[in-house]
């Protein structure tokens, strides 16, 4: 059976002073773990707020050892993004 991972991470991005700084920071986030995983990856809340993100990560895989060590991953990536504080994430199985 396919196993569907669900990440959500909150990001504060403190010397952000514009919509565009934050965007920049969050483009740089998202091709970062475009090019190095298999996963889905969007901003899904606060676009208009210039120093927070609410980033939505998906993965599918056949297993769940597998999708859980990606979204793992993407938590290690996003815990060293210039710029950006992770400050909440939770992980769910659909």
């Amino acid at each position: 059976m396919a196993a569907i991972g669900l990440l959500e991470l909150e990001l504060s991005i403190p010397e952000s002073a514009s919509l565009k700084d934050k965007r920049k920071v969050i483009r740089s986030f998202k091709d970062r773990v475009r090019n190095k995983l298999n996963v889905s990856i969007a901003e899904v809340g606060q676009q208009e707020v210039w120093n927070r993100a609410h980033i939505a990560v998906v993965t599918v895989s056949t297993d769940r050892a597998s999708a859980d060590q990606r979204l793992r991953l993407v938590i290690e990536i996003a815990d060293s993004i210039p710029g950006a504080v992770v400050i909440d994430r939770m992980i769910q199985w659909l």
